[in-house]
């Protein structure tokens, strides 16, 4: 994730899903009966009850940035990392990209460019579609929510949840939420901008409330890195 593609998350979405499911098993599975019917607003709360009960979330992702206009596709993958209050960790196993917060400032470390971009987390666009994942905000607060069809959306037996948000912002203007109907894990995360980009991320070998390795939220580029600040 470079720094344009972080601004266009979420955080963390990520992403016409389940075409391509990054965690499917090698053999397929067979389909699941149709999650009962529940509306938005009970859906967000049983998500939010889950995220705000967990002191951490640790995942795999896949993550695939869609340049409509040119019908571009980037993808990148790696490991997630989040931990109340606010700290969050990106690690990309192609190029060595990081993305890091504290809670207090971001570090976005480009590789290939020996660069690193700082910023003041309350001076960010924090994507509210991941902050919930970081004990920050609420679904409710930030979008207008509605359900779309999981069975046309090719995820049978779970729920997709369509997001606006309540106070626009040039980050993305819809987030698709694809949510487990077991756990009510957030699977996937696609955002969508006014341009018709699209970020997508698929989460996979979720694990929460494990311990975190010491040091994770900290980072310092190897010498010879370009810091920039705002």
């Amino acid at each position: 994730m470079n720094r344009r593609d972080f601004g266009l998350l979420s955080l963390g979405a990520a992403y016409s899903f389940l075409d391509t499911d990054a965690f499917a098993q090698s053999a397929p599975a067979p389909t699941p009966p149709p999650a009962p019917p529940m509306s938005a607003d009970a859906l967000a709360d049983k998500v939010q009850a889950f995220y705000d009960q967990a002191q951490t979330y640790q995942a795999e992702f896949k993550q695939r940035y869609t340049i409509y206009a040119y019908n571009r596709t980037k993808d990148s993958s790696g490991k997630v990392v989040f931990a109340k209050p606010g700290k969050m960790r990106w690690t990309y196993n192609s190029n060595g990209n990081v993305v890091v917060s504290d809670g207090r400032e971001i570090k976005i470390y480009e590789q290939e460019n020996s660069q690193m971009y700082l910023q003041k987390v309350d001076k960010t666009q924090y994507p509210a579609a991941l902050s919930f994942l970081m004990g920050k905000g609420s679904l409710k607060q930030a979008f207008v929510l509605s359900m779309l069809d999981a069975q046309q959306l090719d995820f049978p037996g779970g729920y997709v949840l369509l997001g606006t948000p309540r106070d626009p912002t040039p980050a993305y203007q819809k987030i698709i939420l694809y949510i487990d109907a077991a756990s009510f894990l957030v699977r996937r995360s696609l955002m969508l901008d006014a341009q018709k980009n699209r970020n997508r991320f698929d989460f996979g070998a979720a694990r929460v409330n494990e311990p975190v390795a010491p040091g994770t939220f900290q980072f310092t580029p190897p010498p010879g890195t370009n810091t920039i600040r705002p």
